[in-house]
């Protein structure tokens, strides 16, 4: 098993998906936010086999989120939205009582130290955290924030960083994973050749570098 976790976001093209199928990372994101460049309107021909599947959600309804969970059969939860410790609960709650056992990850946009902060209501709500750049979006920016600002995350939930991370952050990617609470990264569009097609080449080689295999 590997010790942390690679999520390969903003997939929706099948023959992209069969061909990153093979590839040595673990989750698979499908963004279900219709502003989004790489909404996923309808299910791909073709959808993972090897790979947890996650769905992105922004602003939705318990309802809407649990429907797709159902339809896609999502492995995991992430939302990149306003939703609130409370939500959280009742988002949990309402996955529990469909016998499903899911992964819930909330988004959070960083810009300075204080912006951690705002974890501290979430704790024992969600699984994981998942730290971005703050933006005028909601992800998908294609910009890092300073990840030194993660030395002052204290919290007890593990977290994966997101936010422009791209080939060329491998080796810096290592330090951050020194963080005790350190779960995974989360790439997207520093990988692409256009929205919700991911260049499988460089995929190949940077797994291979975070992995330490070359």
């Amino acid at each position: 098993m590997n010790q942390f976790i690679i999520k390969v976001c903003g997939m929706r093209n099948s023959e992209n998906i069969r061909n990153a199928d093979s590839l040595d990372f673990d989750w698979m994101g499908f963004i279900f936010y219709p502003e989004s460049k790489r909404h996923v309107a309808q299910m791909p021909s073709y959808m993972p086999q090897r790979k947890k599947k996650i769905g992105v959600f922004v602003n939705a309804t318990i309802e809407e989120i649990v429907h797709k969970q159902k339809e896609y059969h999502l492995h995991g939860i992430q939302l990149h939205g306003d939703e609130s410790p409370v939500f959280c609960e009742k988002l949990r709650t309402a996955l529990r009582q469909n016998g499903n056992s899911v992964s819930l990850i909330k988004a959070f946009g960083i810009a300075a130290s204080d912006d951690l902060k705002q974890t501290e209501n979430y704790e024992n709500h969600c699984d994981f955290f998942l730290f971005d750049t703050k933006g005028q979006q909601r992800g998908g920016n294609g910009k890092a924030f300073d990840w030194k600002l993660i030395d002052e995350y204290t919290g007890e939930t593990p977290f994966l960083l997101s936010g422009g991370i791209g080939p060329e952050n491998a080796e810096q990617i290592k330090t951050v994973m020194l963080h005790p609470r350190f779960a995974g990264v989360d790439i997207n569009s520093k990988f692409e050749t256009a929205p919700a097609v991911k260049d499988i080449e460089k995929l190949k080689s940077f797994i291979l570098k975070i992995r330490n295999h070359e």
